[in-house]
């Protein structure tokens, strides 16, 4: 009798937690939207509920917290017991599982990556890292190479190596941490470039430099002494023989000038680097 009974133990189905409740189920199909369905659909997502708990405790481990993974278990139990046709001759089980565990896949899919991957990127993923996996077994412990990779997948090596990249896109890391086996603290956001603005001063004096070598003999000796000598303009006047008052209506005007010149060739560049649209090209 004990040898039956044992037996009886480990040929159990292995969804222990999956309670009898065919009949609240077929009666459910046949209600109409209303008080007494919601009623009745409640009281069949209680009872599975257990069930629903233990896919999610599967998932513990990939840093999400098992409170926040209990309750998208639960919602795809709810659409399991929604969307269940008794009538198509599946136990419940059988649908509501893949219901749960698809539903628990999709979150981590869609809401738990620091980058945005497209799915069929995230299946590459998925792939490449089963096969490092398995291959790793059998290389003693030397990482497989791309081709070994491609092969034992069956994908392209050219999505094995996307698949790659996309191994570490699940987490970024911060800026502010720091370099393996660096000393001093010395972390990325170090090397970062900044804003130089010797740069805009380049492009600046470029522009003004052939305006300048345009200029009448007497203006471009008065900025040259007023910008480059730091001469004052009692001094330039002095210097030129003009009044400081002529002085300084030459640099007012001479400086509007080429200000202006030097705006619109920028707007004129602009304008012809500008892309073209789409019914003016057709004309």
């Amino acid at each position: 009798m004990s040898t039956v009974v044992s037996r009886s133990k480990r040929t159990r189905h292995p969804h222990d937690d999956a309670p009898d409740t065919a009949g609240d189920l077929e009666r459910l199909a046949t209600l109409p939207d209303g008080p007494e369905r919601e009623h009745l659909q409640q009281e069949i997502v209680r009872a599975w509920m257990p069930m629903a708990y233990r896919l999610a405790y599967r998932y513990r481990n990939r840093s999400e917290s098992l409170e926040d993974l209990q309750q998208v278990a639960a919602l795809g139990l709810v659409k399991a017991v929604d969307r269940y046709d008794p009538a198509r001759g599946c136990a419940f089980e059988s649908y509501a599982v893949p219901t749960i565990v698809g539903e628990l896949r999709r979150h981590f899919r869609d809401n738990l990556w620091d980058l945005h991957v497209p799915r069929r990127v995230q299946e590459l993923r998925n792939k490449v890292r089963a096969s490092r996996r398995e291959l790793g077994l059998t290389l003693d412990r030397r990482s497989p190479t791309v081709a070994q990779i491609a092969e034992h997948s069956g994908l392209s090596e050219e999505d094995v190596q996307l698949g790659m990249e996309a191994l570490e896109s699940y987490r970024t890391l911060s800026l502010d941490s720091p370099y393996p086996h660096v000393e001093d603290a010395f972390t990325r956001a170090d090397t970062l470039g900044d804003f130089d603005a010797g740069y805009d001063r380049v492009i600046y004096r470029e522009s003004v430099k052939p305006r300048l070598r345009r200029l009448p003999e007497r203006e471009r000796r008065i900025l040259y002494l007023r910008f480059f000598c730091d001469m004052s303009q009692s001094r330039i006047a002095a210097e030129v023989g003009i009044s400081q008052m002529h002085v300084s209506r030459l640099i007012s005007s001479t400086c509007r000038r080429i200000r202006r010149e030097v705006e619109a060739e920028t707007a004129a560049v602009s304008a012809d680097e500008a892309p073209t649209p789409a019914h003016d090209r057709h004309r």
